[in-house]
């Protein structure tokens, strides 16, 4: 279902990148991008990282936790939903954002890869997707939310939480102390609620994008902050 894939290759950092273009659920195609080193271990452990409403997956913020962790020896993946590859500002409907989302994931189970482990999320709407999937029956290993978006801002009494208690796999959430999306309180809630299938990680005075609005440098040790404590809960769960 999909276009052949064209090979990349980075000669300055190692960094293999493969792209390819998936026949999407209301036609045309929508673009998806691997990303590995030649560290041996890569492809056990296979990461798919789904952007937020806003933004596509060449935007800083997934392009940075795409070769990040891809250096850190897991495959990583990402791609755009249609709306966005169309560049249209308006989000799919949630059946074909969530359609998407399960080709993402078949494209990448029967990929040359072959992944032992598939672990999916992403930033904002691109994670919450991601965990609708899984509460649908989709099995992966787990899941990682980068900025869970809980709520509206100003509507924190519409929580987006209802389907989260019918996931089994672990979760891990990493938010900042000052998301307007999901106000601390309430989502340290939910996760004491889902019990020992969640943890979450507190980016101090970050906000929906791990921003501290303390200048790049900073921004930069949010992001390598959150990455880190990615990589610990990815290798206590890849065993």
């Amino acid at each position: 279902m999909h276009e052949p894939a064209r090979a990349l290759r980075d000669d300055e950092d190692q960094l293999k990148t493969e792209g390819s273009r998936i026949v999407s659920p209301k036609g045309g195609h929508f673009g998806i991008v691997y990303a590995t080193t030649s560290n041996p271990a890569v492809g056990q452990t296979c990461l798919i990282i789904a952007h937020g409403a806003g933004g596509p997956m060449y935007s800083p913020f997934i392009s940075y936790f795409h070769k990040g962790l891809a250096e850190k020896g897991y495959l990583t993946v990402k791609f755009n939903f249609p709306y966005m590859e169309a560049r249209r500002k308006i989000p799919d409907k949630r059946e074909i954002l969530e359609a998407s989302y399960r080709q993402v994931i078949e494209e990448v189970k029967a990929s040359r890869y072959q992944p032992k482990r598939i672990f999916v999320g992403g930033k904002s709407m691109g994670g919450r997707i991601a965990s609708q999937v899984v509460a649908s029956g989709v099995d992966v290993e787990g899941l990682f939310f980068l900025g869970y978006p809980l709520h509206r801002p100003g509507q924190p009494e519409m929580l987006r939480d209802d389907h989260l208690y019918r996931i089994e796999r672990p979760m891990l959430f990493l938010s900042g102390t000052k998301d307007q999306f999901a106000k601390r309180e309430l989502l340290a809630g939910v996760v004491s609620k889902l019990g020992d299938r969640a943890e979450i990680h507190w980016i101090e005075g970050g906000d929906h994008s791990f921003n501290t609005h303390q200048g790049k440098d900073d921004l930069v040790k949010s992001y390598d902050e959150a990455m880190e404590r990615l990589d610990t809960w990815l290798k206590a769960h890849s065993v």
